[in-house]
């Protein structure tokens, strides 16, 4: 039989994958597939890397959130496994598994059964050995999914992050950023950036057009300092799900590399987990890994 890892975060989203569990088994074993599950623990008590390399499975499956699908993508490349990766999104927010049109599970396991896969490209930040594979973000607004409480994430969803949000609005401060873009630098004033492999950002369905997760580039999208109203404009643009790259208050930056470089103490986010300070230097890992879609 097929053996496939499902690593799953019991605490995710509303905390009811654990009660999809036996179903989502049987479903795979119907195809002669066999599941090793591993529950993880947060706080720094898991080891994913030696849990993949013991297993030696075919393919591995991340059941959670985009932070949940970032920690299985960064411990398959630490364990050096070129191994298909599947997305089960039980997240607050499921990005990229948006991105891939995964909704239908039932379906999405006949598709892994008959090892439908496509490559897509990772993110690296530099110096830190971290990867990411849909977003890496910094200024206001970006940090908001870790300020908000997992018990009202549980009970109002994305709707507990636009909440708080609005709440953060009337502090909006700006601060000035050097980016360079393949060599190429631009000094500008912005509120907050974004560097996405993919559209859908913080369920945010459609931020640019044209943004690929198999083209080999990053897409940049800076908000320069503007007014309230503008920035209000842009934001409502956004929760939409229409594209802001044409806006005027708008940097949009099509590279294979980035630098950031700031004078301000700003953590970064990186796929909705805590990243490291900034300067920054992020380049695409051309189609680096095979995704199950």
């Amino acid at each position: 039989m097929k053996k496939l890892g499902l690593i799953y975060n019991p605490v995710s989203g509303h905390a009811l994958f654990k009660g999809k569990l036996d179903p989502i088994i049987d479903m795979f074993q119907k195809h002669g597939i066999v599941l090793c599950p591993y529950r993880t623990r947060g706080g720094g008590q898991d080891n994913l890397g030696y849990f993949l390399r013991e297993m030696r499975p075919d393919g591995v499956l991340a059941a959670g959130g985009d932070g949940t699908v970032h920690a299985v993508v960064n411990a398959m490349l630490a364990a050096d496994m070129d191994i298909p990766l599947g997305i089960l999104g039980s997240g607050t927010s499921n990005d990229f598994a948006t991105h891939l049109g995964i909704e239908d599970w039932e379906a999405y396991i006949e598709r892994i059964a008959a090892g439908e896969a496509r490559r897509v490209d990772l993110g690296l930040l530099e110096g830190t050995g971290q990867y990411f594979i849909n977003v890496v973000s910094a200024g206001v607004l970006t940090g908001i999914a870790h300020e908000v409480k997992p018990t009202y994430k549980n009970a109002l969803g994305k709707l507990a992050y636009y909440l708080k949000g609005l709440g953060e609005i009337p502090r909006l401060r700006s601060f000035s950023v050097r980016i360079t873009a393949d060599n190429v630098s631009y000094d500008t004033d912005i509120f907050l950036f974004v560097i996405a492999n993919s559209p859908v950002v913080a369920g945010m369905k459609q931020i640019g057009q044209k943004i690929a997760i198999d083209d080999g580039m990053l897409d940049l999208l800076a908000v320069k300092k503007t007014g309230l109203p503008q920035f209000m404009s842009v934001a409502a643009d956004l929760f939409a799900g229409k594209s802001v790259t044409e806006r005027e208050n708008i940097l949009h930056i099509r590279a294979k590399s980035f630098e950031i470089q700031t004078d301000e103490e700003l953590h970064s986010d990186i796929d909705g987990e805590y990243g490291p300070m900034l300067p920054l230097r992020v380049r695409t890992l051309p189609l680096a890994l095979s995704v199950y879609c």
